[in-house]
């Protein structure tokens, strides 16, 4: 096999499974519901929930943007931020490898001229403040869907464990010096802890840099948990369509199983993934599976749309076009050569 051939093998390799993972999840949700509650779901749906999604759908971009500006020290514009979180989630729509989010690395790092492994570490940290808040969600409300008191301890042990995560994460951020000089001294023997995992680490501590002061950790936290809050209301809302009187905790149950579930890898768009985890967790709660479904593809197909029109809009403003950008973003050297062309 030629050289080129080999690449393109290992980069087959590498979106491959995310594909297989969507397929299966596409299977299973269709194969566990029912045509006929499907269609009667679709039928159901009213323009006044569309239009709610949309705005909601809108917001949540808005605050995910003042949230992550803020990550950022606030050293970008507000527009600059809302282009910037819309591009990162239309590329990741399109593209396998969420190489959105290194897309939004590019575009804003170059702009801004804060550079683009720096934004990039940026939107680590944001991931990860988001994975907390996932675990911390699912763990607390974990016991008021089993209806198990005997939980509720464990739920609070972990979620107490998820709250250390998090002070953890800002006194690293205050002695991330003396934390890179420790680990720079390891002597790991695994080429996984080497290659993979160190990498991600010392990025992460890169993006810790604007989070040494209390204020601005507290406000990050704070802005990233008003996104979630958008998030319950839009789930909760969906859910009052599919059920009478939900408690208002089941739009937090959903939107934090749903945020776990999307992390793993999948096709572009969290195809199957996404619809998969919605079904899963609306089934959970006693929804049935058709209608589910039905309401977790039109979701799904507002957020695309909505994620599309601001999407192209800031790659528009910034004049990109999307086949040189996929290429560039297909090869990370290629970002690394370009951060270091710019001095930054």
């Amino acid at each position: 096999m030629s050289r080129s051939g080999k690449i393109a093998w290992k980069k087959v390799l590498r979106w491959l499974p995310g594909v297989v993972i969507s397929a299966i999840a596409i299977y299973a949700v269709i194969r566990f519901s029912h045509m006929q509650d499907i269609s009667e779901a679709l039928k159901s749906v009213r323009l006044s929930f569309i239009l709610v999604m949309l705005a909601l759908s809108v917001l949540s971009l808005a605050v995910r943007a003042i949230a992550w500006r803020t990550i950022l020290g606030r050293q970008v514009s507000f527009p600059a931020a809302f282009f910037g979180v819309s591009e990162g989630y239309f590329l990741n729509n399109l593209f396998p490898l969420r190489l959105g989010e290194l897309g939004r690395a590019l575009s804003v790092g170059r702009s801004s001229g804060l550079g683009i492994l720096h934004v990039l570490s940026t939107i680590i940290i944001e991931r990860a403040f988001d994975i907390v808040y996932a675990a911390g969600i699912v763990l607390l409300t974990l016991p008021l869907v089993v209806g198990a008191d005997w939980i509720k301890p464990i739920a609070m042990i972990a979620f107490a464990v998820v709250l250390l995560g998090l002070l953890v994460l800002y006194l690293v951020a205050n002695n991330r010096e003396k934390f890179q000089s420790w680990i720079s001294k390891r002597n790991f023997r695994s080429k996984f802890i080497t290659e993979r995992l160190l990498p991600q680490v010392t990025k992460i501590i890169d993006g810790m840099s604007a989070l040494v002061k209390p204020s601005q950790f507290l406000l990050s936290v704070f802005w990233i948990g008003m996104t979630w809050v958008v998030w319950m209301v839009m789930y909760y809302y969906t859910v009052t369509q599919l059920a009478a009187n939900p408690p208002l905790w089941w739009g937090l149950f959903i939107a934090g199983l749903l945020a776990l579930g999307v992390a793993v890898p999948s096709a572009p768009a969290a195809l199957g993934v996404y619809e998969g985890s919605l079904v899963g967790a609306l089934a959970i709660l006693g929804v049935s599976t058709g209608s589910a479904l039905a309401y977790a593809v039109i979701l799904h197909l507002i957020q695309i749309v909505v994620t599309a029109i601001f999407g192209l809009w800031g790659l528009i403003r910034e004049g990109q076009n999307l086949t040189t950008l996929f290429s560039t973003l297909s090869n990370q050297k290629k970002v690394e050569e370009l951060e270091s062309n710019e001095g930054l």
